[in-house]
């Protein structure tokens, strides 16, 4: 399992902590960050699978983040953590391409379930975009 690439943004420091050792604990190979900017940042020097996206930050938002992922890197699943108090944002990542979101404080089991799930659905993705361009591309030799 520790070839699944995780990022994990959240400003809470001690929180993001705290997921990180128990998921390094279950073998994930994850990083993390405390803004949305760092994430962005990231992902165009690593790559990622998944990446766990606090909604409520300074500076840019999660939904703003989640929009620059899809947009940029749209085969990267994105699991949005929100707390009580913003479950309509949370939906509303659901509608920009989110995979799932989970309320804080998430059980490092449950996140790790998330993680799993979303690298499934991340890997039918990826075949189904495969076969689309085999079946797109003329075969070598063929007259066009």
């Amino acid at each position: 399992m520790n070839d699944i690439r995780v990022l994990l943004v959240d400003d809470e420091t001690q929180y993001m902590e705290t997921l990180m050792k128990r998921l390094k604990k279950r073998r994930i190979d994850i990083r993390g960050v405390d803004r949305g900017e760092k994430a962005l940042e990231t992902l165009s020097r690593h790559e990622v699978d998944v990446v766990v996206l606090d909604v409520k930050m300074p500076g840019m938002d999660g939904i703003e983040v989640l929009k620059r992922i899809k947009s940029q890197y749209p085969l990267i699943e994105v699991i949005m953590l929100t707390g009580h108090a913003s479950m309509d944002v949370a939906m509303q990542g659901m509608q920009l391409g989110a995979f799932d979101y989970l309320v804080k404080p998430t059980d490092a089991d449950e996140l790790l379930y998330k993680i799993q799930d979303a690298i499934q659905h991340k890997t039918i993705e990826e075949a189904k975009q495969q076969e689309s361009q085999e079946i797109t591309e003329p075969e070598s030799g063929d007259e066009p």
